[in-house]
């Protein structure tokens, strides 16, 4: 029996521009497995996972040959917008304001989109970030870090990876309750009272 969906080179060629028809294609894939992990359940199977995202299973395994790339992928365009956000947080006039967002915005995503944690994380090979994405969000921390720092709002003893464990621990303990937003924020805001610098 055929393969009903065989896999094919790209007529684009290697490095040529991607074709609308498979960035969508990719995009719904991406969106469908985003979804079956925001629910707490497991990546399906590869040709589940195609019928979910209405395309065939060839196109998923063009994509995304393994599980593995599937979600570091996912990881990848999550911790892009969280340094997106913080980048973006950075240009508050008062960087405690601009670090408070920033707090409350990377658990939500953490707990938003699961596959986060693990590219920040390296896979949970340690804290280290090992992606681009990665550094870049924590690049983005540590540089509004530094803004409320000198401004005297955060504690000075506090680095850009002691905020990165913070949230990732707080993620991980949230994560039964993700749904219970007002929980989510009287902790968000338990994390940032201890930040906070003291005065003499």
């Amino acid at each position: 029996m055929t393969n009903p969906d065989p896999v094919r080179p790209d007529p684009a060629g290697p490095g040529g521009p991607r074709r609308s028809d498979a960035a969508r294609n990719r995009a719904q894939v991406l969106a469908a497995a985003r979804e079956q992990l925001r629910g707490g359940a497991p990546l399906p199977a590869m040709k589940d996972l195609a019928r979910l995202a209405g395309v065939g299973t060839g196109t998923v395994y063009r994509h995304f040959p393994t599980q593995q790339a599937l979600l570091a992928a996912l990881g990848e365009e999550g911790a892009h917008r969280l340094a997106a956000d913080v980048r973006s947080a950075a240009s508050d006039e008062e960087p405690g304001r601009g670090f408070a967002r920033v707090v409350g915005s990377v658990v939500r995503g953490l707990l938003d989109d699961p596959a986060v944690c693990a590219t920040v994380t390296g896979g949970g090979a340690g804290c280290a970030p090992t992606t681009g994405a990665a550094a870049q969000l924590d690049e983005a921390v540590g540089c509004l870090l530094g803004r409320a720092r000198a401004a005297g709002v955060v504690r000075s003893d506090v680095d850009a990876d002691d905020i990165r464990l913070l949230l990732l621990g707080l993620a991980a303990g949230l994560a039964p309750v993700a749904e219970d937003d007002e929980r989510v924020q009287r902790h968000v805001q338990v994390l940032l009272d201890g930040l906070r610098a003291q005065t003499p």
